[in-house]
């Protein structure tokens, strides 16, 4: 008779961990995981179970004195969703296609367009993007410097969006010769995006909590959507403050249908729900 595996012994978060790990997350990441002790605690175990940990004390202390910065991307994976799809929110990407790109394109005399995908996750928003971008100039596309910047906390999944492989059940939405132009197949149902489109994606390891952003030029717009959905309310606020002084004036500051933002504190000006745009 087959006997069932025995079932590993559960790893105890007490108060102070707890209140340890959520405050150095809050403080140093912006995110608000304070409510979510069932949630550390269910991904937390396998994690330190898998790695080898048997106390979170003795995890908390190789996590402090990492260097490297490898272990904070990897429990944050853990703990938050990378959760990204092409053409996610449909209508921001044809608001960007059919009211920003022509507004740019008349506006920007030095044609270097400048646009940010602000934690792009595995890529799938920022390909969307120079897609569009791309399909919009069309035989005008050499003449414009029109690379996007993408950004992300976690070196893994920037890692899967460089590699730019997708299923190919992952591109059904996607038009045809969109399809055609911008993929190729792969063995195994997978697809890549060609080498052409990934040269205009320069994707970056970026902590958005940062006092203040390196970026010598400014955004005409920023995506920053589905991001701040674990941050409290001073990390977003500080957040949407430096993204309005990162966007040039009349630059757009795009968030999830989700999301909400006090827009008159950063100076910006409500368009469409959940697209914003800064005062001259």
């Amino acid at each position: 008779m087959e006997t069932a595996a025995p079932s590993r012994e559960i790893i105890k978060l007490n108060d102070q961990e707890f209140q340890t790990l959520t405050e150095f997350l809050r403080r140093d990441y912006g995110i608000n995981l304070s409510k979510k002790r069932t949630l550390i605690e269910g991904r937390m175990n396998q994690y330190l179970q898998r790695n080898g940990y048997s106390s979170y004390s003795s995890y908390l202390q190789m996590l402090f004195h990492d260097q490297t910065g490898n272990e904070i991307s990897n429990i944050l994976n853990v703990l938050t969703t990378n959760y990204s799809y092409f053409m996610r929110e449909w209508s921001h990407f044809d608001f960007y296609r059919k009211t920003i790109l022509p507004e740019l394109k008349a506006a920007v005399s030095d044609r270097d367009l400048r646009v940010w995908s602000a934690g792009c996750s595995t890529g799938q928003e920022p390909y969307t993007l120079a897609m569009l971008t791309d399909d919009f100039f069309g035989k005008e596309s050499a003449s414009w410097d029109k690379r996007i910047l993408a950004t992300d906390i976690s070196e893994k999944v920037l890692s899967a969006a460089r590699a730019g492989v997708y299923g190919s059940d992952e591109i059904e939405d996607i038009p045809p010769v969109w399809k055609q132009l911008y993929f190729s197949p792969l063995d195994g149902n997978k697809v890549q995006v060609k080498e052409e489109l990934r040269r205009e994606i320069i994707f970056r390891k970026f902590n958005l909590m940062e006092k203040e952003f390196p970026f010598r030029k400014k955004f005409h717009v920023i995506f920053c959507r589905n991001v701040m959905i674990y941050f409290d309310a001073p990390a977003k606020t500080g957040l949407i403050s430096r993204f309005s002084d990162a966007l040039a004036d009349g630059g757009y500051l795009i968030v999830g249908h989700s999301e909400s933002i006090d827009r008159a504190a950063a100076g910006l000006s409500y368009v469409i729900p959940s697209v914003y745009r800064k005062r001259n």
